[in-house]
């Protein structure tokens, strides 16, 4: 797998994918989309902005890959010790509890709103694939307006931090042990797709650069 994005006149990017290309991004996309979920629905209301002050969850989410995509906003309580203890960080108890009600109560706000957004984005990149005009050999030219090639930037990076979170990536790992692995490790194919999504991402981001 290669392919790089390029800028296109008047905004956006393109780049070239095959079929197999695009089915994986397809298929990664769609399971992307389906880990986030629609979040909580909001309760109904009569009140216009009663949908602006619905509540979310208040804990972050207990599998580790959605822990990554919805962080904490105020520290990672996970890495503080119990409520009331001096955590790895150096915070004492006190300190570490106010961290986690205020990520708690950022959390209760926006937790939703964002899965929404994530959601929308994901569901727009498989748009976007589905439209590639083929080229006759199952591939094409994927063609993205600016609001698209954001829409896509984000999907990535959502994609590369589940798949790294999955593959229990550090940041040792990048360029170091994942190149070395050998055919017959399971998690090849992971690895493979993880550092193509990093190279797409790379190259859309330099697209979109002033």
């Amino acid at each position: 797998m290669a392919g790089h994005f390029d800028p296109v006149p008047g905004g956006g990017a393109a780049v070239e994918l095959d079929e197999v290309e695009i089915s994986i991004l397809r298929s990664l996309t769609l399971q992307l989309a389906e880990l986030i979920g629609p979040g909580e629905d909001p309760a109904q209301s009569d009140d216009p902005l009663a949908s602006l002050f619905t509540e979310g969850p208040s804990e972050p989410p207990s599998d580790p890959a959605l822990r990554r995509l919805f962080p904490d906003a105020y520290g990672a309580p996970e890495e503080d010790g119990k409520p009331g203890e001096s955590g790895t960080s150096g915070k004492t108890g006190k300190e570490a509890d106010e961290l986690r009600d205020y990520s708690a109560e950022f959390r209760r706000f926006t937790e939703n709103d964002l899965r929404g957004r994530k959601r929308t984005d994901a569901l727009a990149v498989i748009r976007t694939l589905d439209g590639v005009s083929d080229d006759g050999s199952g591939g094409g030219m994927l063609k993205l307006t600016p609001d698209e090639s954001q829409q896509w930037l984000g999907t990535l990076n959502d994609l590369r931090l589940t798949i790294g979170t999955r593959l229990e990536v550090t940041d040792e790992d990048e360029g170091g042990e994942l190149y070395r692995l050998p055919d017959s490790d399971p998690r090849k194919p992971m690895v493979m797709a993880y550092l193509w999504l990093g190279a797409l991402q790379e190259t859309l981001v330099e697209t979109l650069m002033p």
